[in-house]
Protein backbone atom coordinates (compact mmCIF):
# COMPACT_ATOMS: atom_id res chain seq x y z
CA UNK A 1 0.00 0.00 0.00
CA UNK A 2 2.94 2.28 0.59
CA UNK A 3 3.85 2.12 -3.06
CA UNK A 4 0.48 3.23 -4.46
CA UNK A 5 -2.04 4.22 -1.77
CA UNK A 6 0.04 6.45 0.50
CA UNK A 7 3.52 7.93 0.62
CA UNK A 8 4.24 6.00 3.81
CA UNK A 9 2.37 3.32 5.77
CA UNK A 10 3.15 2.21 9.32
CA UNK A 11 1.28 -0.37 11.39
CA UNK A 12 1.14 -0.97 15.12
CA UNK A 13 -1.42 -3.17 16.90
CA UNK A 14 -3.75 -3.22 13.86
CA UNK A 15 -3.73 0.59 13.59
CA UNK A 16 -2.32 1.84 10.31
CA UNK A 17 -0.84 5.32 9.86
CA UNK A 18 -1.10 6.53 6.28
CA UNK A 19 1.02 9.55 5.32
CA UNK A 20 0.51 11.87 2.36
CA UNK A 21 2.74 14.93 1.92
CA UNK A 22 3.44 15.07 5.66
CA UNK A 23 -0.21 14.63 6.71
CA UNK A 24 -0.97 11.47 8.71
CA UNK A 25 -4.35 9.75 8.91
CA UNK A 26 -4.99 6.66 11.02
CA UNK A 27 -7.22 3.68 10.33
CA UNK A 28 -7.90 0.53 12.31
CA UNK A 29 -7.90 -2.85 10.60
CA UNK A 30 -11.45 -4.09 11.13
CA UNK A 31 -11.47 -7.34 9.21
CA UNK A 32 -9.43 -9.22 6.64
CA UNK A 33 -9.12 -12.50 4.85
CA UNK A 34 -5.82 -13.30 3.19
CA UNK A 35 -5.91 -12.87 -0.59
CA UNK A 36 -9.63 -11.91 -0.41
CA UNK A 37 -10.24 -8.56 1.30
CA UNK A 38 -9.13 -6.04 3.88
CA UNK A 39 -11.42 -3.54 5.64
CA UNK A 40 -10.33 -0.45 7.57
CA UNK A 41 -12.08 2.18 9.67
CA UNK A 42 -10.73 5.74 9.62
CA UNK A 43 -10.25 7.00 13.19
CA UNK A 44 -12.12 10.24 12.39
CA UNK A 45 -15.12 8.59 10.64
CA UNK A 46 -18.45 7.43 12.09
CA UNK A 47 -18.35 3.83 13.38
CA UNK A 48 -20.45 2.39 10.54
CA UNK A 49 -18.17 3.77 7.82
CA UNK A 50 -15.17 1.89 6.43
CA UNK A 51 -13.06 1.50 3.33
CA UNK A 52 -12.37 -1.87 1.84
CA UNK A 53 -10.24 -3.50 -0.84
CA UNK A 54 -11.61 -6.80 -2.17
CA UNK A 55 -10.12 -9.10 -4.80
CA UNK A 56 -12.41 -11.38 -6.81
CA UNK A 57 -12.01 -13.59 -9.87
CA UNK A 58 -14.48 -13.33 -12.72
CA UNK A 59 -15.98 -16.73 -13.43
CA UNK A 60 -16.64 -15.68 -17.03
CA UNK A 61 -13.30 -14.08 -18.00
CA UNK A 62 -11.04 -15.46 -15.23
CA UNK A 63 -9.73 -11.90 -14.73
CA UNK A 64 -8.81 -10.57 -11.29
CA UNK A 65 -11.08 -7.74 -10.16
CA UNK A 66 -10.23 -5.11 -7.53
CA UNK A 67 -13.33 -3.77 -5.77
CA UNK A 68 -12.98 -0.68 -3.61
CA UNK A 69 -15.70 0.37 -1.17
CA UNK A 70 -15.56 3.76 0.49
CA UNK A 71 -17.97 6.23 2.09
CA UNK A 72 -18.37 9.85 0.98
CA UNK A 73 -20.80 12.71 1.42
CA UNK A 74 -23.07 13.17 -1.59
CA UNK A 75 -21.26 16.38 -2.59
CA UNK A 76 -17.88 14.57 -2.45
CA UNK A 77 -18.72 11.47 -4.53
CA UNK A 78 -17.26 12.84 -7.78
CA UNK A 79 -14.00 13.90 -6.10
CA UNK A 80 -13.70 10.58 -4.25
CA UNK A 81 -14.32 8.64 -7.47
CA UNK A 82 -11.63 10.63 -9.26
CA UNK A 83 -9.20 10.05 -6.39
CA UNK A 84 -9.77 6.27 -6.47
CA UNK A 85 -9.49 6.23 -10.27
CA UNK A 86 -6.10 7.93 -9.95
CA UNK A 87 -4.99 5.53 -7.21
CA UNK A 88 -5.97 2.46 -9.24
CA UNK A 89 -4.23 3.79 -12.37
CA UNK A 90 -1.10 4.33 -10.28
CA UNK A 91 -1.36 0.76 -8.97
CA UNK A 92 -1.64 -0.66 -12.51
CA UNK A 93 1.30 1.49 -13.62
CA UNK A 94 3.45 0.16 -10.77
CA UNK A 95 2.41 -3.41 -11.62
CA UNK A 96 3.52 -2.84 -15.20
CA UNK A 97 0.04 -2.91 -16.78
Amino acid sequence: MQEWFADKVDERDNVFSFSWNGTVDKAELMESEQEKFVRYHWSHAPKEEYFEFRIEKSEVTNLTILIIKDFAEKAEIKDQSQLWDYQVKDLFHRLGN
